[in-house]
């Protein structure tokens, strides 16, 4: 099934496109509806700079743009290595099932190692089974650590 789709870098002009999916992501895992120029804001300053995030999109010839994911790095001195962790993975409801979470997972982790990362990780809304049993499918694991935060904004 993955034939049907090429994966790439994003550019600018999937702006739109990216912004669109993070809002419908948020929306569907956490039943938030975000701030479209906040995200507007955040994806443009990393498409822009991509030693902040790097952007993938996956695209069906029939159908253009109908996933995303981007990867963010954060080093570790415990392991002298960069960890990737995986952000705002997206698909459209009409293109899940059909192996493209598998295949946008799959590249990353290439490109991950190929980069000499140390680990892919991700975390996912406590209520969001349907993509913690897709990354549990995918070989992730639940880490030993607590996510905690201390909010600096109204964001």
């Amino acid at each position: 099934m993955h034939s049907e789709y090429a994966v790439r870098r994003a550019i600018i002009s999937d702006l739109e496109t990216i912004v669109a999916f993070t809002v419908a992501g948020a929306r569907e895992a956490e039943g938030v509806d975000k701030e479209v120029h906040a995200i507007e804001r955040g994806v443009r300053i990393a498409l822009e700079d991509p030693s902040l995030a790097t952007y993938w999109v996956a695209e069906a010839p029939d159908a253009g743009v109908v996933g995303s994911t981007s990867v963010l790095t954060e080093w570790s001195d415990f392991h002298g290595g960069n960890y990737w962790w995986i952000q705002s993975m997206f698909v459209v409801p009409e293109h899940r099932g059909r192996g493209l979470a598998r295949l946008l997972l799959g590249m990353l982790a290439q490109e991950a190692r190929a980069a000499g990362a140390v680990d892919l990780r991700l975390y996912a809304h406590n209520s969001n089974r349907r993509a913690l049993e897709a990354y549990r499918h995918f070989g992730f694991e639940v880490a030993p650590y607590t996510i905690m935060r201390k909010r600096l904004s109204s964001d």
